[in-house]
């Protein structure tokens, strides 16, 4: 028997466990799920940083600590966890965030708010310039940022790439360390964050980085809120330099009613809403890490704790 502790919110259980149950019988894996066990005798542990444990070390013969949530910021560092943590990339989360990405493109490429926002009776045709000839900059390239890169490539989209360190997608030009930072700001109208928040990503965009971009580039932030510098984007949108941002993630979750992206004409709120982890493709991906560990092959995922992803 394999006793597996579910790490999350009350209100999550209902629906992960019919999803992580039936994931579990589809490997054949004999699993003892529960919210309430005797962590000297935890497996696994399924968990989400809003859950109920921040002190791993009663779970002594825990194997691995398996987040539902894509980004590990707040738990990687935590000194009491020495057991090995994987992030979640699950199916789900990365359509969901394609989907999202690509729409919102789509939405600044064509100019569809001053049609949409302007039912004036006045007819004021602009054409919009065809997606090959719009430069795209994708900043991060993990699952969801090379996902997002090679969708966008298929709209024909002229898309470049930028990591920390030097990465390849195939049929992607893409830039790493700070000069080729600078250098996928310079050219690119459209800038989609998706980076980790990291110490060394925190502010990524800052008042140096926005003075880079073509004047009216748009930004679109699914990926963490602390990667952008809030008083240096406000500034830049008001003078003109950037011509819109559209926000999904904030440094303070749910956004404040009084804060200034709320009323800014240049700034789209959205709730978190770009991509959520689906319960029955997260299950899929827990309970395969379950059969590795068991296996002794190496985990899905498995997060680097020097870099913090």
């Amino acid at each position: 028997m394999i006793n597996v502790f579910f790490c999350a919110r009350p209100e999550r259980w209902d629906m992960y466990h019919p999803a992580l149950t039936r994931a579990f019988a589809a490997l054949d894996l004999d699993v003892n799920l529960t919210r309430d066990p005797d962590p000297e005798t935890v497996d696994y542990i399924v968990y989400a940083p809003n859950g109920p444990v921040s002190d791993f070390t009663p779970f002594t013969r825990t194997k691995a600590v398996l987040s539902l949530w894509a980004g590990v910021e707040t738990i990687v560092g935590n000194p009491t966890l020495t057991q090995p943590l994987c992030r979640m990339v699950d199916a789900g989360l990365e359509e969901g965030m394609v989907e999202w990405v690509t729409g919102h493109v789509l939405r600044h490429h064509l100019g569809m708010d001053a049609q949409i926002l302007n039912q004036s009776g006045i007819w004021s045709p602009k054409v919009p310039p065809l997606a090959r000839n719009r430069t795209v900059a994708v900043l991060g390239l993990g699952a969801l940022g090379q996902a997002c890169a090679q969708a966008l490539s298929a709209l024909r989209f002229n898309v470049i790439g930028w990591s920390r360190s030097a990465k390849k997608v195939d049929g992607l030009a893409c830039f790493h360390g700070p000069d080729g930072l600078h250098s996928a700001l310079q050219q690119a109208e459209i800038i989609v964050l998706l980076l980790p928040h990291t110490p060394e990503t925190e502010n990524v965009i800052n008042a140096e980085t926005l003075a880079l971009m073509p004047k009216g580039a748009v930004i679109i932030n699914p990926g963490r809120g602390a990667l952008i510098d809030d008083e240096a984007l406000l500034t830049a949108l008001d003078s003109g330099q950037i011509g819109h941002a559209t926000l999904d993630v904030f440094r303070q979750e749910p956004l404040p009613a009084a804060h200034p992206y709320w009323a800014h004409p240049g700034v789209t709120v959205t709730p978190h809403i770009a991509s959520e982890t689906r319960a029955e493709t997260a299950a899929e991906v827990i309970a395969e890490n379950i059969r590795r560990g068991e296996a002794g092959t190496p985990f899905l995922f498995l997060v680097d704790r020097d870099k913090g992803y």
